[in-house]
């Protein structure tokens, strides 16, 4: 029955992958799953309107070439997994918490000394100062907000090109030079944030499944588990009631043959 469930909602589930690589922003996030007692990762890619799930074996870029059939035309929000530097697209958005935090365990479980404290309070400040700086984007005038913006640049290619000598500074510097053009640009669009905070809320869902259904017994079995939780999520999520919406479809496919469109997001859930 849930296969068979499986094949009459695919067509959904296609159209939730292309309402996805459509969007404006598109936040992205995996975590571990089991196949079969194996370690796969479930991966996940959620715009305001949809969440697209995907169980794959791999975590490198081969799964994301699977989801991202060509350049991504809107703004991608991610953490620093190295796997999202091969997605192509317009501009990307590094999770800025992620990056504090990173701060806050190294400083926890290696207690490094040297230069260590200056470059993390430098850099603890800049972030903070460009979170602070989009909070005040209406209040302030435009001439004074790109001011500030272009000066967050500055700091951070200062702070960028000073020797520091202390080995967890240096890691870090190197890769915040990888994603120097990624880590401001919610100063840039309104509309991105500065965290992935909607990534990890729409992942929350299929992790608690997890736990409940112990994953999955076979790849067959984890097809239609990322099919079904990517229909029910999606319209959750639209504000409709994922059984009521997927029986009233069903009802219109045994009459017609055919599934109806994907319902579009209720007014006030957008």
């Amino acid at each position: 029955m849930w296969r068979r469930l499986r094949e009459i909602l695919l067509a959904w589930y296609l159209e939730i992958q292309a309402q996805a690589l459509d969007s404006a922003v598109l936040h992205a996030d995996e975590t571990g799953w089991r196949v079969n007692g194996t370690t796969y990762w479930l991966w996940c890619f959620a715009s305001k309107d949809v969440t697209y799930y995907m169980i794959d074996r791999r975590r490198g870029s081969p799964a994301l070439k699977r989801f991202f059939k060509k350049e991504f035309a809107g703004v991608l929000v991610t953490d620093f997994w190295g796997a999202y530097n091969a997605v192509v697209c317009v501009r990307k958005q590094k999770c800025l918490p992620h990056l504090l935090r990173d701060l806050k365990r190294t400083q926890h479980y290696h207690k490094p000394g040297g230069d260590w404290p200056a470059f993390s309070k430098q850099l603890k400040r800049l972030v903070r100062d460009s979170i602070r700086l989009s909070k005040r984007r209406k209040e302030l005038p435009a001439k004074s907000f790109a001011s500030r913006r272009q000066r967050l640049d500055v700091r951070l290619r200062e702070l960028l090109a000073q020797p520091w000598e202390q080995r967890h500074a240096r890691r870090l510097v190197k890769r915040l030079q990888r994603h120097v053009s990624e880590l401001f640009t919610f100063l840039d669009h309104a509309e991105v944030p500065f965290d992935n905070n909607h990534g990890e809320r729409q992942i929350r869902p299929a992790v608690i499944a997890r736990k409940n259904s112990y994953a999955n017994g076979s790849e067959d079995g984890a097809e239609t588990q990322t099919i079904l939780m990517s229909v029910f999520r999606t319209l959750k999520q639209r504000g409709h009631n994922p059984v009521s919406a997927v029986t009233k479809a069903i009802r219109a496919y045994l009459r017609t043959g055919q599934l109806p469109a994907l319902p579009d997001p209720i007014a006030e859930f957008r």
